[in-house]
């Protein structure tokens, strides 16, 4: 199962362009657990998915409008959420910003 390492510098730590005013920043993972950062431009759009794995989230920067199982919540700074596997859950950026996500278990669809 491929792995960050035990440790990852800021300074390596590479941005992918997703599209639509979103970028993604792997950091840390193992096979139990993953931790992305995303930047979002005003506007940008995490369109309503599930996926089998528990996530968190901690908005680090701006606001947006995050749906969990239709219930919306507009968060910002210093707010953060949990979504369990399969659940519908989905984010409208506000302002523009960054969240930091956790996977568990990780993603091998991000790797």
């Amino acid at each position: 199962m491929p792995t960050s390492g035990s440790f990852l510098k800021g300074a390596d730590a590479q941005w992918k362009g997703v599209g639509e005013g979103r970028r993604m920043q792997m950091l840390c993972y193992n096979d139990q657990l993953m931790m992305l950062r995303w930047e979002f431009a005003r506007g940008a759009v995490g369109a309503p998915h599930t996926h089998p794995h528990t996530q968190t989230a901690y908005i680090e920067s701006g606001v947006f409008d995050v749906t969990i199982d239709g219930v919306t919540e507009r968060l910002g700074a210093g707010s953060s959420y949990v979504v369990d596997g399969g659940v519908l859950h989905g984010a409208v950026c506000i302002e523009a910003g960054t969240m930091v996500d956790a996977f568990t278990p990780m993603r091998e669809d991000y790797v």
